[in-house]
């Protein structure tokens, strides 16, 4: 009998490939006329800032339009392809000069203003209208818009089911553990690696699970351009012993021209001569090409991103004023919190238009309360986590280090919990998908919790980004960052993958110097590794539910836009009175004397679950068992109480069932709404009295959740 495994690591795929290529088309007005007897004679020039990842950032030019005579309000034809790459800041220097003078030196030409845009506002928003600056007096607008190009196959995939049969035995007990590679032949001469199928073990006559690849990855976009397959005998010390290789077109194995190839071993036929015939024969049971839906066909079609965000205020992290504290602010440095937050949030802000972000913080107490707060709102007073604009994010977490104590335990579920409860209310339209950021020190003090959590919420329309700060080994995280294979726990598994984990620690230079370029560079190295999954997990999301993008023409409706002074307004709300204690630099400072810290010297280990002062007398003291669920209550004279929760098999329902929520078609697309436990129960609609958790103890926390 064959069995299936993760493939081999080696020689995976680059995942530094846009996620998709975009055409700009510009059009300006009321631009100045800089020629005397006639009007100007406008061309538009377009920069992009490379290099931000390498700190060595340039202006290096993408294109220019044609020129357009005697022209004010030009519109031009000329489109200027770019690659997009949905997890870095692309910043684009939109110019515009008169042309005088046969010259491609644009600096003997007439500068007529520019402007500079980041390329995730203009996909995202449909087309952007900005004020052309460089010049004095009134310089008029630039106008951008975005489409995608679909030129090279770009939204087309190829379908494939594959069996082998008679391959050569390359296994001592006369099996072999085959896989394919697909390779793409480049115009160099070289080859580049696209896909790579499951190992199928013990067997000569393996049949792979269906898959997909991009025509783009595979032969370019085209289609009569040869591809190469190879099979390989898999082994564990990485020498895959090679079995075969052959070579066709998609045109012909998508027209039914080729139904199977042999498997060619040249080292085999030049060794035996004729008598050599094959090392077994590849059998297409199925191939199709199709039309893909993209990221951005989910973007132009109105799609929304809302994203969460929670921040750890265990007491690992160190005391909040000593400076190798992960929370610290010294003057003209960011902390490594700060790193992180930005570093997502800035790229996430434009896929929103509301710009509104759900902040959390957990593992503290939140004043004036002695109790442990598994999951607080960041803005400690509001009723609501919503908070509004990058900056109200960041004011948000400052003003929380002066209201909570740090405490613990380092739990997920609670927070992740929180995060699936918004995304089941999205509802089952496709007009929203959820990311949650949780920013972390050390180990989880609920890991099989926090799998169940993963494990249920893997068939909501939500993504978990997690980076680690600070110099913990962070071996667990591995566990939850299942990109060989999908996350498992007590038999169970994951629909699919949402999980991205990342060390900050790998992007910081040897001094982690943290202000100026350094902050920069560090937040766009960051911001690649997480957020790169991100739109394949929303489509893989989409494609699950079947459901498809509204056109362009008629997207889904977009959320207010706040205003400039809105953000500003947002960006102060949050923050304590500067320099409090002048001696120590504002919020560098030691906190005042009711809230003294209690280990003052700071080379001494942070506990994880330190002992306040305590209201409590010491005698009582219960701690936390390694794994308790997230209705814990604080240290005292009563057991932390326990609630389980159950994870959903990818074979059954989810346990959120659809929604219906028509004032998404009529109004606009919803933003989610605080949600409250006790009205919701999933397995209501499902016809079930039965959780399906089978393990004895398990209580579902979703028990009373309605979805209507």
């Amino acid at each position: 009998m064959s069995f299936s495994v993760a493939p081999p690591s080696a020689n995976v795929p680059s995942t530094n490939q846009p996620s998709s290529f975009v055409l700009l088309t510009i059009k300006a007005n009321k631009l100045k006329d800089r020629d005397v007897f006639s009007k100007s004679d406008p061309i538009c020039v377009v920069h992009e800032l490379m290099g931000r990842t390498t700190t060595n950032e340039q202006w290096i030019e993408r294109g220019r339009t044609e020129m357009i005579k005697n022209c004010l309000n030009p519109e031009f034809a000329q489109k200027i392809r770019l690659a997009y790459f949905f997890e870095e800041r692309q910043f684009l220097r939109i110019e515009l000069y008169d042309v005088d003078n046969s010259s491609q030196k644009l600096e003997q030409q007439d500068f007529l203003g520019c402007a500079e845009i980041e390329l995730a506002e203009i996909v995202s928003s449909g087309g952007l209208t900005r004020k052309l600056t460089g010049m004095h007096g009134d310089c008029g607008t630039v106008t951008v818009s975005a489409d995608e190009d679909d030129a090279g196959g770009a939204k087309e995939i190829l379908q494939l089911r594959l069996r082998g049969e008679k391959l050569d035995k390359k296994d001592f007990f006369g099996k072999s553990d085959p896989f394919l590679n697909f390779y793409r032949r480049l115009d160099s001469g070289d080859r580049q690696l696209a896909h790579r199928t499951e190992v199928i073990k013990k067997t000569l006559n393996p049949e792979w699970k269906p898959f997909e690849i991009s025509l783009q990855n595979l032969c370019g976009g085209d289609k009569s351009r040869q591809f190469q397959i190879e099979c390989f005998d898999y082994d564990n010390d990485g020498g895959h012993d090679f079995i075969g290789s052959c070579q066709t077109t998609v045109e012909d194995v998508a027209m039914g021209r080729v139904y199977s190839l042999p498997l060619i071993n040249e080292k085999k036929r030049v060794k035996k001569g004729s008598k050599y015939k094959d090392s077994g024969i590849l059998h297409f049971i199925s191939a199709h090409v199709v039309r893909q839906e993209t990221f951005l066909d989910f973007i132009s079609g109105g799609t929304q991103l809302d994203f969460a965000v929670a921040i750890d205020f265990t007491a690992s992290n160190g005391q909040v004023h000593q400076p190798n504290s992960l929370h610290y602010f010294a003057p003209n440095q960011t902390n490594q919190y700060e790193v992180a937050l930005r570093s997502v949030l800035e790229i996430c802000q434009h896929y929103n238009s509301s710009k509104k972000f759900d902040a959390y913080g957990f593992g503290a107490k939140v004043r004036p309360s002695s109790a442990v707060s598994p999951v607080f709102n960041l803005n400690t007073t509001e009723q609501s986590p919503t908070v509004l604009g990058v900056g109200g994010v960041m004011a948000a977490y400052r003003a929380a280090l002066q209201k909570v104590d740090l405490y613990g335990p380092t739990n997920f579920a609670p927070v992740i919990k929180e995060a699936a409860k918004r995304s089941a209310r999205i509802g089952s339209t496709g007009a929203r998908y959820q990311i949650l950021l949780i920013i972390t020190d050390g180990v989880i003090s609920d890991m099989a919790n926090t799998k169940r959590a993963i494990i249920e919420a893997s068939g909501l329309p939500l993504s978990i980004i997690i980076v680690g700060v600070g110099n913990d080994a962070f071996e667990s995280m591995d566990e939850l960052d299942s990109d060989d294979r999908l996350l498992s726990h007590q038999g169970w598994t994951a629909q699919r993958d949402i999980v991205q984990f990342v060390p900050l620690r790998n992007f910081l230079s040897p001094t982690n110097a943290m202000q100026g370029k350094e902050a920069d560079h560090a937040m766009a190295m960051l911001a690649k590794e997480v957020l790169a999954e991100v739109p394949l997990q929303l489509t893989s999301y989409m494609k699950s539910r079947s459901f498809k993008p509204r056109p362009p023409n008629d997207p889904w409706p977009r959320d207010p836009e706040p205003t400039p002074e809105q953000l500003a307004a947002a960006e102060g709300a949050h923050y304590p009175p500067q320099n409090q204690y002048p001696q120590n630099g504002g919020y560098g400072a030691p906190l005042p004397p009711p809230h003294q810290p209690i280990y003052p010297n700071p080379n001494q280990p942070y506990p994880q679950y330190p002992q306040n002062p305590s209201p409590y007398p010491p005698q009582s003291y219960q701690p936390y068992p390694p794994q308790n669920g997230q209705g814990y209550g604080p240290p005292g004279s009563f057991s932390p109480q326990t609630q389980h929760f159950h994870a959903t098999p990818p074979t059954r329902q989810p346990p959120y069932p659809p929604t219906t929520q028509h004032d998404v078609l009529v109004q606009s697309a919803p933003s989610a709404p605080p949600v409250d436990m006790n009205d919701v129960n999933p397995y209501v609609q499902l016809g079930s009295q039965n959780p399906p958790y089978p393990s004895a103890g398990f209580q579902n926390d979703f028990s009373n959740i309605s979805l209507r």
